[in-house]
């Protein structure tokens, strides 16, 4: 199973990838920054209840003063309150401006995914973009709300409690001190190393994702070909390559833990022992050694916590370059010349007259193809393009029907059109006009298509067609649009048109899909219909009464149809055969029957299983 690389991690700071949070957390800066001085109030006020302790011992408990001792309980229980209070403030400040910093990420991943280009979506397996749309985020809002706060509050505490230890007693105070080298240098050799097995965690998490996702979508062919035993052991085998990963993470963080609590722990032994002896020697009072001690011990959780806020941050920052790996990957309309610092050029810039205006020459209104040339962005160097100097005109209201061998390139030449894939060379014109001069939503709005396989939502019938028409558009264009696709079989369904289709429409049959998604296609009255086998799943009787209300809409419209079936290369006035990634012959049905052996051949293959299904 195929993971996205990793980001190496030799130059990798895991600052600098946190900082490109900033943008999301600006806006909520100042109640953030206040909850950190909160934060950091609350833990300041925990250190002053070892000074108070002092006083208590060294005062009233010395002078066996009950009132002193009743009054030096009361101050404990207001200082353990206003601690505990002001946690709880630091808690709600974030709570809210979190949620919302969550859900501006995601709303921008959600929204940058649907203007990347289809080449983006082929290379990336789905669960590595669902693991970053919800594992990674919630990572981030975690991240935000504790380690990013505390590893500033504890810093702020330790300064604050070395301080005081070292104003009671600096022989102590050093011993305190003593483990803070070898601390240090464990920390940044654990940064380093925790920051390598995050990555390939989150990415293992993705991998799996994938495979939940596909098994889910994939359960007909699984359980059809009896696939389940072998679909489990692929998924067990991640996930004990994953469990493998967490392991080693926790390996790591009982290594840091280890190191963290246990010198610590000493050098307060160390101090405890020392500071006793300098107590019945009489060089050191016996509340000093308390507050010492008290502080010493209020400055455990700052120091332990030092090992899983790093690991936390590392995770962040793996969550944060997860994230901007597919933020920073250029969108839809990042590319081209309209992007390179001009502005789209206009009709009346290419020469062009407007839509409506003077008629344009005969030879420049239509779908015109002028010497395009196509290769996959991710093709090895040096192969050869799927469609190369690929010349065709459809005349305004034509129906061009394009024909050829399987893998000849027809989907791509129509995926072209609107602009799902970009030319590698040459260019394609709408009346004139290079469709890299129009914004996406001019051409996709004069541009329909109808793909081979026919994808629906988790939404209603009739939202599923209405996708295809201008907003405002309601029941009297989806019910003409459901005639035309022969498609009346909604009306039939339990709620209507507003039936639930499920995921993928697969509560629906292949052929009722298809009509379906061909209703779409035809519902905003497009003036370009690009038809990829619109007709490949339909039984012959319904082909025929589809073919029919087609002929209608063919009739207004300027159509380029990729065609199996000679009943479906029949609706077009033309036919273009497609050989070679070339334009091998363009004339009608019964003229390339004639003059091309090899449209002969592919129509004949066609017939003979067409008569087949007929019987």
């Amino acid at each position: 199973m195929p993971t996205t690389r990793a980001t190496p991690t030799d130059d990798r700071s895991t600052v600098r990838s946190l900082l490109r949070l900033w943008p999301y957390v600006r806006p909520v800066r100042a109640r953030l920054f206040t909850a950190a001085f909160v934060a950091i109030l609350a833990s300041c006020t925990g250190l002053v209840i070892p000074l108070v302790l002092k006083w208590l011992v060294d005062g009233p408990v010395a002078d066996r003063d009950p009132a002193g001792v009743w009054l030096g309980a009361l101050y404990l229980l207001l200082l353990g309150l206003a601690e505990a209070l002001l946690f709880g403030l630091r808690r709600w400040l974030v709570a809210r401006p979190l949620a919302g910093v969550e859900a501006s990420m995601r709303a921008d991943l959600y929204r940058h995914l649907q203007r990347l280009p289809v080449a983006f979506h082929d290379r990336w397996p789905s669960g590595q973009l669902l693991s970053r749309g919800t594992t990674d985020l919630m990572l981030l809002r975690m991240f935000l709300a504790f380690p990013l706060t505390f590893l500033l509050v504890n810093g702020v505490t330790i300064l604050v409690g070395v301080i005081i230890m070292l104003a009671q007693d600096l022989m102590l105070g050093l011993v305190i001190l003593g483990p803070a080298v070898p601390v240090v240098v464990t920390c940044v050799i654990f940064e380093k190393r925790y920051a390598e097995v995050a990555r390939r965690a989150q990415d293992q998490v993705g991998d799996l994702t994938t495979v939940v996702e596909e098994g889910v979508l994939g359960i007909r062919i699984i359980k059809g070909f009896g696939r389940h035993r072998s679909q489990a052991r692929a998924f067990r085998e991640l996930s004990r390559t994953l469990r493998g990963t967490e392991l080693h993470k926790a390996r790591l963080l009982a290594t840091i833990l280890g190191v963290i609590v246990t010198l610590p722990e000493v050098a307060i032994g160390a101090a405890l022992v020392l500071g006793a002896v300098q107590v019945a020697d009489g060089g050191l009072s016996a509340g000093t050694l308390v507050a010492f001690l008290s502080t010493a011990l209020a400055l455990r959780w700052p120091v332990d916590s030092i090992g899983f806020l790093l690991a936390m941050s590392q995770e962040a920052a793996t969550a944060t370059e997860r994230y901007f790996e597919v933020l920073d990957a250029a969108a839809e309309g990042e590319s081209g010349p309209a992007l390179r610092g001009a502005a789209a050029p206009t009709r009346a810039a290419l020469g062009v007259p407007p839509l409506g205006e003077a008629r344009l020459p005969a030879a420049q209104r239509g779908l015109r193809f002028d010497a395009v040339a196509f290769r996959y962005p991710d093709a090895p160097a040096g192969s050869p393009p799927v469609l190369e100097r690929i010349d065709l005109h459809i005349r305004p209201g034509e129906s061009m029907a394009l024909v050829g061998a399987t893998g000849s390139g027809k989907t791509t030449l129509t995926a072209l059109v609107p602009r799902l894939h970009e030319v590698t060379s040459g260019r394609i014109t709408l009346d004139g006009v290079d469709i890299t001069a129009m914004s996406r939503e001019e051409l996709r709005s004069r541009v329909a298509v109808a793909f081979e396989e026919p994808t629906l939502f988790s939404a209603s019938v009739g939202e599923n067609v209405l996708m295809g028409a201008a907003d405002g558009a309601g029941a009297v264009e989806l019910d003409r649009a459901l005639a035309v696709a022969q498609a009346e079989f909604a009306h039939a369904l339990p709620q209507g048109t507003d039936t639930q289709v499920g995921e993928q429409g697969l509560s629906l049959s292949g052929g009722q899909r298809q009509r379906l998604a061909l209703a779409r296609a035809v519902v905003g009255r497009p003036e370009f219909l690009v038809l990829d086998d619109p007709l490949s799943a339909l039984d012959v009787h319904t082909e025929a009464a589809v073919e029919a209300a087609l002929r209608d809409v063919l009739a207004a419209t300027t159509a380029l149809i990729v065609a199996h079936r000679p009943s479906t290369v029949l609706l077009a006035d033309r036919v273009a055969l497609l050989s070679g990634g070339r334009i091998a012959a363009v004339g009608t049905h019964h003229e390339l029957l004639r003059t091309n052996a090899e449209y002969a051949h592919l129509m004949s293959g066609a017939d003979q299983t067409h008569q087949e299904a007929a019987r």
